[in-house]
């Protein structure tokens, strides 16, 4: 079970402001430290804790934060309408479109997903797989 994810930042404000702005409607609570910012998912009967913790720092060996390439984040929405918010609330808040909710042809009829890249370039998608949603064509 995965149980946290790090993501390095070089302007740990500028990130973490970016990952108020799409975690926060899902649900985590934000907490800063002297190290970096914290973001955790409280407990909700019937539901999957994770990640339950996301932590957005400079990286441990002082060295330069840089993007991962092939890798990608993915937080999952109740509803559609909380996708097309949140990844509208990720490029107000210094992301950029890597694209637009919406179905895409190649995953199943259900999932509905938009793309971000976080200030630093680092891919991270918002989904929702909830049938009573809807599906594509429909």
């Amino acid at each position: 079970m995965l149980s946290y994810i790090t993501v390095g930042a070089n302007d740990v404000p500028r990130s973490g402001r970016f990952y108020a702005a799409i975690l926060v409607p899902l649900g985590y609570e934000k907490m800063e430290g002297a190290e970096g910012i914290e973001f955790t998912a409280p407990k909700v009967p019937g539901r999957s804790n994770s990640p339950a913790a996301i932590y957005v720092k400079k990286p441990y060996d002082g060295k330069e934060a840089t993007v991962g390439n092939g890798s990608m984040t993915a937080f999952q929405a109740e509803t559609h309408e909380m996708v097309r918010n949140i990844h509208a609330a990720g490029l107000e808040a210094g992301g950029s479109d890597e694209g637009a909710p919406g179905f895409r042809d190649d995953y199943s009829d259900h999932f509905y997903v938009g793309y971000l890249r976080d200030p630093l370039g680092n891919k991270v998608a918002i989904f929702c797989a909830n049938p009573a949603e809807g599906t594509r064509g429909r």
